[in-house]
């Protein structure tokens, strides 16, 4: 992969105007050609001695042949398009770089069980913490039961019961430790997080009510 990096000093007196066009009008134009992969505008965080505001854009190619296409294609046109909109209002200077490795934290990717029981078992729940729909299985959990009373009189809560043939009817989901701390934001302080065994021997993320120790 090859990332053309823009890096750009934008004069105050445009900038408002020169940040909507770019993120509204030029970045969508550049991935248009369909040279590049993705693109990413950044705001560099230091004062500049010659005044004005820094941005990196950087766009992601797949390898150098087509980055090529784009200078002997498309960057001429481009380069005229920001020139005619704002003349010397902005200096830039341009960077190629290859990458050796990308890095990621795959504790964020790991996937774990997550027991649910209440609106997370929602599509339109789902789409908005999670951006998908997700496909799961019914499972029970065993020795919990849900409260008589619900969170704000609307969202179910469940707690450890004192008689062991208590259960919940729940759906399992495989969920992203990322998407785990999604729901933790989603389930708020009502709630609080712990591992469950379930009926299934599946071990599970599950909420109870946070106002209850865990087992």
């Amino acid at each position: 992969m090859i990332i053309y990096s823009v890096t750009i000093n934008i004069d105050e007196s445009v900038h408002d105007k020169w940040l909507e066009w770019m993120q509204e009008t030029h970045i969508p134009e550049v991935l248009e050609t369909g040279k590049f992969i993705n693109a990413k505008i950044a705001k560099v965080l230091v004062e500049e001695e010659m005044g004005g505001i820094t941005y990196s854009i950087q766009y992601t190619a797949e390898n150098k042949e087509i980055l090529d296409k784009y200078y002997a294609e498309d960057s001429e046109r481009m380069r005229e398009e920001v020139t005619k909109n704002f003349g010397d209002k902005f200096v830039a200077f341009r960077t190629e770089l290859a990458i050796v490795k990308e890095f990621n934290d795959n504790r964020l990717n790991a996937t774990e069980y997550l027991f649910t029981y209440g609106t997370l078992q929602q599509e339109d729940i789902q789409l908005t913490v999670f951006s998908r729909t997700l496909s799961g299985f019914n499972d029970v959990l065993l020795g919990y039961k849900l409260s008589d009373e619900k969170v704000v009189g609307v969202y179910p809560v469940m707690h450890r019961s004192d008689e062991p043939a208590d259960f919940v009817n729940g759906r399992v989901y495989m969920c992203s430790n990322k998407e785990i701390l999604e729901a933790d934001k989603y389930e708020g302080p009502a709630y609080k997080r712990i591992k469950v065994v379930l009926n299934s021997g599946k071990t599970a993320w599950a909420y109870i009510s946070s106002t209850q120790q865990p087992n």
